[in-house]
């Protein structure tokens, strides 16, 4: 994935970052990941070199010994912060609008999934009403006992594949929610996900 940080920026984001809190490597790029609404995923190789290049210049340092000991400012490093607020609020700003974009992009492809999606379960919709039709003109008494049998089934396992997507998706919620990790973001694309899917499986019922 194409960095979305211009030259120098990503240096200065992780101390800001480091400001807020000590971290370890991988805290770091899971609060970028976050900060990003899950857009953007910086790898290790990306992520710990820069490190590596701040504790060199003494603005961070290992608040243990050891590699997997967090890292945490030093007093140099809150001292550049606060020379370059001016610069760490124009790159906050510029995030800010990088994740707008990148959600209005993301909420473009569903929308445009959910279309073809709709486009092909519509299409299996009337596939299926021509079936039963066909069935229905040749079917007896005990045929339309099979299919009321058969479409109770059909509504069991429907019921069940509903209520295992909720179950997953609170668990998966909750986790996100204890890390602030469910963002505007998530909130539209739930929306516009479900209302499609909503839609969708109302056109095979008709």
């Amino acid at each position: 994935m194409v960095s979305v940080f211009a030259h120098g920026e990503l240096r200065l984001y992780l101390l800001v970052l480091l400001g807020e809190a000590p971290r370890h490597g991988y805290d770091l790029m899971t609060a970028l990941s976050d900060r990003f609404g899950g857009t953007y995923k910086p790898s290790a190789g990306t992520v710990y070199p820069r490190l590596a290049r701040l504790e060199e210049e003494g603005l961070v340092r290992r608040t243990e010994a050891g590699r997997t000991a967090p890292y945490t400012l030093t007093d140099a490093g809150r001292a550049e912060l606060d020379a370059r607020s001016d610069e760490v609020a124009r790159l906050e700003a510029g995030i800010d609008a990088t994740v707008r974009e990148r959600a209005e992009s993301l909420r473009a492809d569903v929308a445009s999934s959910m279309d073809g999606l709709r486009a092909e379960l519509a299409l299996a919709a009337q596939d299926a009403r021509t079936r039963r039709r066909d069935a229905d003109g040749s079917r007896e008494g005990g045929g339309a006992r099979a299919a009321r049998a058969g479409s109770y089934s059909a509504r069991r396992e429907v019921e069940a594949m509903v209520q295992a997507f909720r179950d997953d998706l609170r668990a998966e919620l909750r986790r996100a929610d204890a890390r602030d990790a469910v963002t505007r973001l998530t909130v539209e694309t739930a929306r516009t996900v479900l209302d499609a899917a909503r839609s969708s499986i109302r056109a095979t019922l008709r």
